[in-house]
């Protein structure tokens, strides 16, 4: 697929913020349903949004090619670490995962959350 320069205004950019945001947002509920207390403050919260503005702000620069890359992999991760591993009781997490239906059910909406910005960027 052809990487033309970035035009401020255009409808992938705006598909990207977006599917960004969304990513966000999921992750954002699921704290706060799952951990007492969770503001949008806390690291857990706030560190996870600060990674994903700053990998769709660096889409917005001239290393459009190569800031492709990062926003896959941190999606991957949030699929794969976030939505899948932190809910299977494993002994080496440093937690026990609530092993309900309420728990599974914002660990799903998590997980469909990632999806549309790892879509976005893959087409790319």
């Amino acid at each position: 697929m052809k990487f033309s320069r970035v035009r401020r205004g255009s409808a992938e950019n705006a598909v990207l913020a977006s599917a960004a945001a969304v990513s966000a947002v999921g992750l954002v509920v699921h704290n706060f349903a799952d951990l007492p207390g969770e503001t949008v403050l806390h690291p857990e919260s706030l560190y996870p949004v600060m990674v994903t503005t700053a990998l769709v702000a660096i889409w917005f620069t001239k290393f459009r090619r190569s800031a492709t890359w990062a926003p896959i992999g941190w999606t991957v991760r949030n699929l794969v670490g976030g939505g899948i591993i932190s809910v299977l009781p494993l002994p080496i997490l440093p937690f026990h995962p609530e092993q309900s239906t309420r728990h599974y059910r914002f660990h799903l909406l998590y997980i469909l959350t990632q999806i549309p910005l790892l879509i976005v960027t893959v087409r790319w």
